[in-house]
């Protein structure tokens, strides 16, 4: 997935991504960790969102969803730590 920035919410919105990522014990450095180094991609079966799997900086192994908002910005949707495929 090749994208330029992504966009994040006010760390203060209850409802925003930030927040959302750290009910999950991430940061948004662990989550930027993945945008910028990805281990795979693919799609959310549950939604259909563009994804991304790979490791935080302290090695575990998570997921991002992403919504595109056009050629060059994702926003991330969610993230949350996933079994190591095998």
């Amino acid at each position: 997935m090749d994208f330029f920035r992504a966009l994040w919410d006010d760390p203060d919105d209850l409802d925003g991504n930030v927040e959302h990522i750290a009910e999950h014990g991430l940061t948004i450095d662990d989550v930027q960790e993945v945008l910028e180094n990805p281990t795979s991609e693919g799609h959310s079966n549950s939604s259909g969102l563009p994804c991304l799997w790979g490791y935080t900086p302290d090695g575990r192994y998570i997921i991002v969803v992403c919504e595109v908002i056009d050629e060059d910005t994702i926003r991330v949707v969610t993230a949350y730590e996933v079994p190591e495929p095998f």
